[in-house]
């Protein structure tokens, strides 16, 4: 147990050596500490499912995944462990600031893949309609671009048949009247092939004719454009299979089907925002507990650690400062100058 409790206290960013010596202080940063170990955890599940979606690759998405959940971690580990407890609440309270947007923003983005996940099946059900309406809007696009010329093809198709069966029915109703003719039934009403019938025969005889000239060119016509037709819907198929090879499966399209989920049913949007808000309380949980708590030992002793350092640091100076007051009595004025301007390049470096 001491081991996993000093590296929570790593995972917190504390200094083991003075908590060591602060047992009261030791619980609490190493549940700061669990928090932002299993806050990175979680990173690391969502972006190694989000990159999988996109590459679909899993040593990818496990690789970069884990480099995202290090990179949350460190990130993690620094907010908390840059708050300095100095007793005035206020001015901790505005120094985290910064640090509460930047861990509501690691919330967001670690939340986002893990309701994909959590919500896989609605998703890919929701990404399955999409995809047919998306489908749908295209190829209506599509055949869109062809209808003008196919409706052309189609009408002058079904005009070169007209003429022929306007034709067929005129030589047809002409033997008609010649055979009624022939057999006294129609016309002249006397049964006998006579001039009258010769006469009617012969219009049926040169419509035939007609007919057979109008057939042969109309029909080489028609061949001709019903071949430009079939060669048309042939592109028109090519050009839908194409765009069924690019379905929406991405992660874009699954981030959308979630907000369309959440906008359609009202039990996925209380889970979003309860899953949204549960991330938000875990991420946001360690920088609140250090601002919340009250000083504790540690909090002295670290600040009691870094004053000191900062003391011996103005001792320094003060005593650099002292040199060269005596030294400068028995400088030039150049070299006066060239000590000073020394001194200020220093004092601006640190």
């Amino acid at each position: 147990m001491e081991r996993i409790k000093h590296f929570f206290w790593l995972c917190a960013g504390a200094n083991r050596s003075i908590l060591r010596n602060c047992t009261s202080e030791g619980s609490k940063y190493a549940g700061i500490g669990a928090t932002i170990f299993f806050t990175g955890i979680f990173a690391t599940i969502a972006a190694g499912y989000a990159l999988f979606t996109v590459f679909d690759n899993y040593l990818i998405a496990a690789a970069a995944g884990f480099l995202w959940g290090l990179m949350i971690f460190n990130l993690d580990r620094f907010i908390v462990s840059s708050i300095r407890k100095n007793g005035n609440t206020k001015q901790e309270w505005i120094s985290a600031i910064p640090r509460l947007l930047m861990a509501i923003l690691i919330s967001i983005v670690i939340a986002k893949p893990l309701e994909l996940k959590i919500f896989e099946k609605e998703v890919e059900a929701e990404v399955a309609l999409m995809i047919q309406e998306d489908l749908g809007n295209k190829e209506n696009a599509v055949k869109q671009r062809f209808v003008d010329t196919r409706n052309r093809l189609q009408t002058e198709i079904a005009t070169l048949k007209n003429e022929i069966f306007d034709k067929t029915a005129k030589r047809d109703a002409l033997r008609k009247i010649a055979q009624m003719e022939a057999d006294g039934t129609g016309g002249s009403k006397k049964r006998n092939a006579g001039p009258i019938y010769r006469i009617k025969k012969a219009d049926a005889d040169q419509i035939e004719v007609e007919l057979q000239e109008l057939m042969s060119r109309n029909n080489i016509q028609i061949a001709e454009k019903e071949l430009r037709l079939k060669a048309l819907n042939t592109k028109q198929s090519q050009a839908v299979d194409e765009i069924r090879k690019s379905e929406l499966t991405g992660l874009a399209s699954r981030i959308e089907a979630l907000d369309r989920l959440t906008g359609k049913s009202e039990g996925i949007w209380i889970a979003h925002w309860f899953i949204m808000l549960l991330f938000l309380a875990v991420e946001t949980a360690p920088v609140l507990v250090k601002l919340i708590s009250q000083r504790g030992p540690y909090d002295y002793v670290l600040k009691r650690e870094e004053y000191g350092f900062e003391a011996a640091y103005y001792e320094d100076l003060a005593k650099m400062n002292s040199i060269i007051k005596k030294r400068s009595s028995k400088l030039t004025d150049e070299e006066i100058s060239y000590v000073q301007n020394r001194l200020q390049l220093s004092l601006e470096k640190t």
